[in-house]
Formats: C-alpha cells, structure tokens, sequence
C-alpha cells in the first residue's frame, strides 16, 4: 500500500477513537449532572424551576465537549482521509 492509503486508514481509525473517546467523558458528566439536579429537587421541590433551568444551561456545556469531538471526527473523515 501506499503511504497515502496509509494516512487515510490513520485519519479514519483515529475518527473513531476520537468519537469513542471524546462521547465518554460529557455522558458521564451529563448523568452525574441529572442525578445531583434529581436529588436537589428532591430536597428542595419548590426550587425545581431553577434548578432545572440550571441543569439545561450545564447539559449544554457538558454537550459542547461531545459536539468539539465530532467537528474533529468530521474533519479527520472529510479533511485528512480525502
């Protein structure tokens, strides 16, 4: 094989791993993030509106890291594998 085709078979192998990789860390974060806000609203139900909103705006954040992964995902696939 080539050293092209070998570049491409890298790209494609290290999209993979940085989907597998970089979806562990904001899952975790987003289950420990709606478990602290059920035991909060648990403790506390008539704050729930506020700390559900909080929980949405954290979610976000938590998912940005997610979505970070799959832009480079998509650039190793659509960039360096070409």
């Amino acid at each position: 094989m080539e050293v092209v085709n070998w570049v491409k078979v890298a790209a494609c192998i290290a999209a993979g791993v940085c989907m597998g990789l970089g979806s562990i860390g904001p899952s975790l974060g987003q289950g420990f993030i709606g478990g602290k806000a059920c035991e909060s609203i648990g403790k506390k139900p008539e704050s729930a509106g506020i700390i559900t909103r909080t929980m949405v705006v954290a979610l976000a954040f938590a998912e940005s890291s997610a979505i970070y992964a799959l832009l480079v995902a998509l650039v190793l696939m659509f960039v360096v594998a070409r």
